[in-house]
This record gives C-alpha cells, structure tokens and sequence, in this order.
C-alpha cells in the first residue's frame, strides 16, 4: 500500500482509453465481495468501461502511475447522476471514495444541477451507511431487473 502522504496528493482526471484495463481490474476487485451476496456478477463487473470511457463519463483517481479508483457519472435531469465509484479495496478507507464524491458533487455545482443522485444494491448494506454518513438521502427503494435498488440524493 503506498504511503498516505501518497495518497493524500492524489489528483482526479477523465479517463482515457489507457486506462481501460485498471478500471475494469478495480470495478472486478471492488464488487467482487458481492458476488456471493448478490447470487450474480453486479453491474459494474460487467458494464462497458470502453464506452463509457470514450463517452467521457469516467474519472480516476490516481498518483503517478497507480490507479487507486474511479467514478462514472452523467447529468440526468436537473441532477447529476452517480452511476458508479469504486476504489481498489487495498486502498478502501483511506479516503479517496470520499474524494471522488466531493469531485462528482463540484462538478454538480459546476454544471448548474440542483443535486446528485445515485442508487446501490440494497445487499451491499456498506455502501448504504456510506452514502447516508457522506449527507445522502434515501428516496425510494425498488426492485429494477431482478436487483433490490435503494435510491439516494442530495442536494448541491
């Protein structure tokens, strides 16, 4: 693990199709502790990291050459809609998801959206604790293709 002085320099940038592989690697590693839970591969294990990387949509978090993580995000109404973060779990609890909320949600302000808004899989009960810990709100719990969806949004 590198050092926290490592870390904590950390920058935030768009990915570009360099990077392709590391962000399928994190997505893979980061959700794998779900699988059993889920009884299925969740979405982001299988999404289409090449388009939406080409679409502009993913953002890294890194420091010199090592991808520490990433979030996948796009305007969606009045909102900015958080598809997606993950961080490699060797580096989970260090800080840097938190990082890239506060990223997604500057750019929220940016691009004129009133809030983020975002949904996880009910069975990952972490992230709901999470994302309540980081200000988000839950607004709706439904079932969408087979998955139990908690729906969160916070205003910006």
């Amino acid at each position: 693990m590198p050092e926290q002085k490592s870390l904590n320099r950390a920058k935030i940038r768009k990915a570009v199709a360099g990077d392709l592989p590391k962000v399928k690697a994190c997505a893979h590693e980061a959700y794998l502790k779900y699988l059993e839970r889920m009884g299925r591969k969740p979405p982001p294990m299988v999404a289409d990291f090449d388009k939406l990387i080409c679409e502009g949509l993913v953002y890294i978090v890194y420091s010199n050459l090592d991808l520490y993580g990433y979030a996948v995000f796009y305007p969606k109404g009045s909102a900015l809609h958080l598809e997606n973060v993950a961080v490699y779990p060797k580096y989970q609890g260090c800080g840097l998801g938190r990082k890239l909320v506060a990223f997604v949600e500057e750019r929220a302000k940016d691009c004129g959206c009133t809030a983020v808004e975002l949904y996880t899989n009910a069975k990952m009960h972490e992230n709901i604790a999470w994302y309540e810990k980081l200000g988000y709100e839950i607004t709706a719990r439904r079932t969408e293709s087979g998955l139990e969806r908690v729906y969160f949004m916070k205003k910006i």
